[in-house]
């Protein structure tokens, strides 16, 4: 039977890339092992900061299965969150040696070596998973890379990969959001108007995602649009960095 990799993972990397999916699912009538539901109960301790019940956990579920993709793959999210590098590394590779395909296990890593400034090693695990015909969402990984090439400084690069996930999802909101502030950064207001617009239809406002029409409006010259998205921003999101800048604080 094929395996077929959807848009689920088992954890993702948390460093302020395009987006990521957090739990692992099974298909109905799936039988879950007694190492699969630790895995489960470690991702779970890991999205509540409870660092150190998640490391055992996690471990207790490579003692119960040593050849469990997913706990290696988990425990090598934990471990980089922990500064531990070395061991994150070799749980990445001993995931993909079990299970090479897994696009999930692929965004994660490259997400990894993105943040070693690995750049080239990280554009080849996310163009990898975006190959994956079975993968459900490689806009995600299309996305991830073109924020890794944004971290480059290769910009020409980082919009070529978002829009290649805007051609697959039109509507995904971190490859939106990312086109927006591409073009402030560069001052083509207009089309950051258009990409803002487009955003805001598809996803609720973001204190970032407000600066950004704040500073568009300014310059384009519509008052009642750029005195909207301040009021959004103070009301909304007060504590935010944006809104402080706002505020001249």
């Amino acid at each position: 039977m094929m395996k077929r990799y959807g848009s689920i993972a088992v954890v993702c990397l948390s460093i302020a890339l395009g987006g990521c999916n957090q739990t692992n699912v099974r298909s109905d009538g799936d039988k879950q092992s007694p190492a699969e539901a630790n895995v489960e109960l470690g991702v779970l301790y890991m999205q509540q900061g409870q660092k150190v019940i998640a490391m055992e956990v996690l471990q207790k579920a490579l003692t119960q299965d040593p050849n469990s993709a997913d706990a290696h793959t988990a425990i090598a999210v934990l471990y980089a969150s922990l500064g531990e590098t070395d061991k994150a590394d070799d749980h990445f590779r001993r995931s993909l040696s079990l299970d090479a395909k897994n696009p999930q296990t692929r965004n994660s890593y490259g997400s990894f070596l993105c943040e070693q400034k690995q750049w080239d090693d990280a554009e080849k695990q996310y163009l990898t998973a975006a190959n994956n015909p079975l993968y459900d969402s490689p806009q995600l990984s299309y996305t991830n890379a073109g924020i890794c090439a944004s971290r480059a400084q290769n910009l020409a690069k980082a919009e070529q990969y978002w829009r290649k996930a805007l051609e697959i999802s039109p509507k995904y909101p971190p490859a939106l959001l990312q086109m927006a502030r591409l073009n402030v950064n560069q001052k083509n207001y207009m089309s950051a108007r258009a990409y803002l617009q487009r955003f805001h239809e598809v996803a609720r406002p973001t204190p970032e995602s407000l600066w950004l029409g704040i500073q568009t409006e300014r310059v384009l010259g519509d008052k009642n649009a750029e005195a909207s998205y301040s009021m959004l921003l103070k009301n909304g999101f007060p504590d935010s960095p944006q809104a402080k800048q706002l505020l001249g604080q």
